[in-house]
């Protein structure tokens, strides 16, 4: 049985992607997994995804409460807040259809900024939640 994970992280990926706002701040640096080696001074992950089955009788459905990460290593929180204000809007502003299964909703939950390791590098996680009724 699939739970619509994957193509929601599809569709995540690609919108982000398709962003000209979005490459305009950080190019091509959109990942699925941190890069190995030298990571661009700010980018953008796709994290960590809890699942939780919301079925009913006539339906199946999961509810995913999903994080994306903005990380940057330049100075202040400036560009990190930028970036993740961007994701926001991008994400809570479009149409998004799923290759499988249908999109009920994607809402912004909350973001936290924090400073990793040393002082130099700043992470923001924004969560959100979607409903995915699968077909």
């Amino acid at each position: 049985m699939s739970c619509g994970s994957s193509a929601l992280q599809s569709v995540l990926y690609d919108t982000l992607s398709a962003d000209a706002a979005l490459t305009a701040l950080i190019g091509s640096a959109i990942f699925d997994a941190v890069p190995p080696g030298e990571a661009p001074e700010t980018y953008v992950v796709l994290g960590d995804e809890v699942i939780t089955d919301r079925s009913a009788v006539l339906c199946t459905a999961m509810r995913h409460d999903l994080t994306i990460s903005v990380i940057s290593t330049a100075l202040g929180y400036g560009a990190a807040k930028a970036v993740a204000a961007r994701v926001v809007e991008v994400l809570t502003g479009s149409e998004l259809t799923l290759a499988d299964g249908h999109l009920v909703y994607l809402n912004f939950l909350r973001a936290r900024a924090a400073r990793v390791g040393t002082a130099s590098r700043r992470r923001i996680d924004v969560t959100f939640r979607a409903m995915v009724e699968l077909v």
